[in-house]
């Protein structure tokens, strides 16, 4: 614990809604909700005004449909809330050298190591100044927690939630804590939570005076002394600057379960060449490759190989994940896949025996496709033809296609598929005479776009066939800066109709 509340947690607050609201300005003010458009489809987050509803995060969104009928169900646009991060962590690390990502909206900063900050004082100007920098650079409210300690300064950045700060001067954390629920401390969850309500302990104080032999007496040694110190306020972790990967790894799932063995096997390589895309951009090899599959009885399985050394490879990937997917049972279905790669490296150490075996097997699988009359689809064509979901711009999941995408900027240079285009709510798009705009809807052959632009007053709809080959799918604006060539600035004229 430090005697000064040096240490910031910064919490964007309902991030990816926030983001929709600030890109789409006819939806300020309005109920969204984030997440897949399938019907297995998940919430990622909500607006405040969803939240209202009932609507949460991890709620199924057919659920979240019926509790908030009019919010607007939007796909999530990950390259976008990724360049809006870059903004805001670009702005936590002018304050300090020490700045801890925990996600694209959520850090710790260390306020002394930068010498911003060294009292209470200090450390109140620099949370607000912070958050009127994030404001003027982004359109977006954010939430700020000083204290002495990062369990501390998560807590109070939760406290000042919506668009609020809060110091918690050193001295008086007991007394903040005590009428807090035990599930304000980080690792309590409903479980834990619900155990301890059982011994009659629901508030953080509470916590405190059944002492530190009675909690390790209900939930063991390393948990009960972990609670009894978060219950006094006692947290000495640092922050810390560089957080290693310990793993990467992607994962679909699909609308109907798939039964054809060979869309799986397909699936399982779509996801091995997604899964080094990832590895790659974040600058690392692995040296085991883990398949994991949820079977349609809702019992998942998970298989792992050890190579000889790290790889990025694809093909040796792809070949690992199909080695391990032979040995799954997926009779009765499957309703979700996902690849892995752990034991991460910065660096690939070449494994010549591996890279031949996968050589070998994608030649005996292209003599078998040829065999079969072309069977064996390439690697992410299934993709390619729209079967992916809510991360993607070609829109919502066709049956048994993927519910949730989270990024398909890999396929972004593939051809259009030769059907009929579906439009995913929220997916950006670009018209030839009426510029930029957004997908409020599609259906019946017909797609509902509202143009408008960051910075402009609400724009104005209009329908078009799906097929309309003046409207194409499009990257997202930027909320702020400069427009694009040819673009008007942003507040400028919406195109009238006529």
């Amino acid at each position: 614990m430090r005697a000064a509340p040096t240490i910031l947690h910064l919490d964007m607050d309902a991030f990816y809604a926030s983001v929709e609201q600030a890109s789409k300005p006819s939806l300020r003010g309005k109920a969204v909700i984030v997440g897949g458009l399938g019907p297995r489809g998940v919430v990622a987050t909500a607006s405040y005004e969803a939240r209202r509803f009932g609507v949460h995060s991890a709620m199924p969104m057919a659920q979240a449909r019926r509790l908030c009928p009019n919010g607007a169900c939007l796909i999530p646009r990950f390259s976008l809330y990724r360049a809006v991060s870059d903004v805001v962590m670009a702005l936590l690390r002018e304050l300090s050298p020490l700045v801890e990502p925990l996600s694209l909206d959520e850090a710790f900063v260390d306020l002394e190591a930068g010498g911003t900050a060294f009292d209470a004082e200090s450390a109140l100007e620099t949370g607000q100044r912070l958050r009127a920098d994030i404001l003027a650079a982004t359109g977006l409210n954010a939430s700020v927690g000083l204290a002495g300690s990062k369990m501390l300064a998560k807590v109070a950045s939760e406290e000042a939630k919506p668009d609020g700060l809060l110091l918690i001067e050193p001295g008086t954390e007991r007394a903040l804590l005590a009428p807090m629920s035990v599930r304000t401390l980080p690792g309590v969850g409903p479980a834990t939570g619900e155990h301890l309500r059982r011994a009659g302990i629901t508030t953080v104080g509470e916590l405190a005076e059944a002492g530190e032999d009675e909690l390790v007496r209900m939930v063991g040694r390393s948990h009960g002394v972990g609670l009894y110190r978060m219950a006094l306020g006692l947290d000495d972790r640092p922050v810390v600057a560089e957080r290693d990967a310990k793993s990467v790894s992607v994962e679909d799932t699909f609308d109907v379960d798939l039964h054809d063995r060979v869309r799986i096997r397909n699936e399982v390589q779509r996801l091995a060449d997604r899964c080094v895309h990832r590895l790659r951009d974040s600058g690392h090899s692995g040296r085991t490759i883990v398949l994991k599959v949820r079977r349609y009885d809702f019992s998942t399985l998970t298989r792992s190989e050890t190579l000889r050394g790290p790889t990025d490879d694809p093909a040796v990937v792809r070949e690992a994940a199909a080695r391990l997917l032979e040995a799954v049972d997926t009779t009765g279905g499957v309703r979700l896949l996902g690849v892995g790669v752990t034991g991460l490296a910065d660096y690939t150490q070449e494994d010549l025996f591996a890279q031949s075996m996968a050589a070998e097997a994608e030649a005996a699988a292209e003599a078998a496709s040829a065999g079969e009359g072309g069977a064996i689809e390439p690697a992410g064509a299934a993709e390619a033809a729209g079967t992916g979901g809510a991360g993607g711009s070609g829109g919502p999941a066709g049956p048994g296609g993927p519910a949730e995408a989270p990024e398909r900027a890999e396929l972004a240079d593939e051809p259009e598929p030769a059907r009929e285009r579906r439009w995913a709510a929220g997916s950006d798009v670009r018209h030839a005479v009426y510029g930029p705009g957004w997908v409020q809807g599609s259906g019946v052959g017909r797609v509902t776009v509202r143009f408008e632009r960051p910075g402009s007053p609400p724009g104005r709809v209009r329908t078009f066939r799906v097929d309309d080959p003046e409207l194409e799918p499009s990257d997202p604006l930027p909320l702020v800066g400069e427009p694009a060539a040819g673009e008007p600035a942003a507040g400028g004229p919406v195109p009238e109709e006529g």
